[in-house]
């Protein structure tokens, strides 16, 4: 059997993470299934200098289309040569098997895409913060509520993820307009593309594989209940923008198991809790489910829609209701 080759695509965006990176590009070259490594900088002059002297034997190439998560990941997906495009954020390290596990599942039959666990790497000064693991996903982590073991899924975390690429160019790549841009904490660009491949492709499947594992790094800026509120109600933006696209039954098709079952679950364990930091807890779950809402009737009953330039400065980046 001739093993598939892989491409790993990790994109950039800023010098702040410069530390991050060089822990995801080093954990990617480490991965004996990796026939190339790509590093896409999105739109910041400096870094793709520094990134390009840091590693000369690795492609280390400008985002070529709009400024943003997808249109980097997009510009990967076109210089890659290989069977598979696997995508790293660079906050993660991937452990030493993780493309192997995510190579195997795709050899399955119909799987198209698969996508892996990411486990978070907290703040050493501040820990865990709000987070119960149900929230675990506001930090780009998997959270409870997904599948405990591997199987077919609706869509993967972009954190840990890999697809065919014939199947990503033939899907038209990721979608700009709907996915994060510089620090703004929009996201769904992952699960409209899974939506978009099974309806393009009924019989493909998508896949889940927990054995696949990064760990996710979470800055201390997002270890607060502010950035719980921020990200929950930019979230729930972007699940009205995904509805618009591909349909609210399909958008919203996994979110009404998780809140009617995994978060009133959850929520009562942690009243029960009470002065042992469940009250943190409890009012983060309430505090998400009230923003991601909100979020959701502003993008359905307004219409907003994000606003993308190629320009670097994100002063130019705006939400438009």
């Amino acid at each position: 059997m001739t093993l598939p080759t892989v491409a790993v695509v990790i994109c950039a965006y800023t010098q702040q993470r410069w530390g991050d990176l060089q822990a995801a590009v080093e954990s990617a070259k480490r991965q004996p299934e990796a026939t190339e490594v790509v590093v896409v900088i999105d739109h910041e002059p400096e870094l793709l200098l520094r990134a390009a002297a840091r590693w000369p034997e690795l492609r280390v190439v400008p985002n070529t289309e709009d400024r943003g998560l997808s249109g980097a990941r997009n510009t990967g997906v076109a210089l890659a040569e290989s069977d598979v495009v696997a995508f790293l954020d660079d906050d993660a390290a991937a452990d030493p098997d993780w493309l192997m596990h995510l190579v195997e599942a795709l050899d399955l039959p119909d799987v198209v895409g698969v996508g892996g666990r990411a486990i978070p790497s907290w703040p050493d000064a501040t820990g865990a913060g709000p987070f119960p693991d149900e929230l675990l996903w506001i930090v780009g982590c998997s959270y409870t509520g997904l599948p405990t073991e591997a199987g077919d899924v609706r869509n993967v975390i972009g954190s840990s993820m890999a697809f065919r690429r014939d199947v990503l160019l033939a899907a038209g790549g990721f979608r700009s307009g709907i996915g994060r841009v510089g620090n703004q904490p929009l996201g769904c660009e992952e699960t409209e593309l899974c939506i978009r491949i099974a309806q393009m492709r009924p019989e493909s499947r998508i896949r889940y594989e927990p054995r696949s594992t990064v760990s996710h790094r979470v800055s201390p800026d997002r270890v607060s209940m502010r950035y719980v509120r921020r990200r929950s109600y930019y979230e729930g933006i972007s699940k009205a923008v995904l509805s618009r696209r591909v349909g609210a039954r399909d958008s919203l098709s996994s979110e009404g198991t998780y809140l009617t079952r995994v978060l009133p679950g959850a929520l009562l364990r942690e009243l029960g809790a009470l002065g042992r930091g469940g009250g943190t807890r409890a009012l983060a779950i309430v505090t998400s489910v009230a923003a991601t809402v909100t979020g959701y009737a502003v993008g359905r009953t307004l219409g907003t829609v994000v606003v993308r330039t190629a320009a670097p400065a994100p002063a130019r980046e705006r939400v438009v209701v």
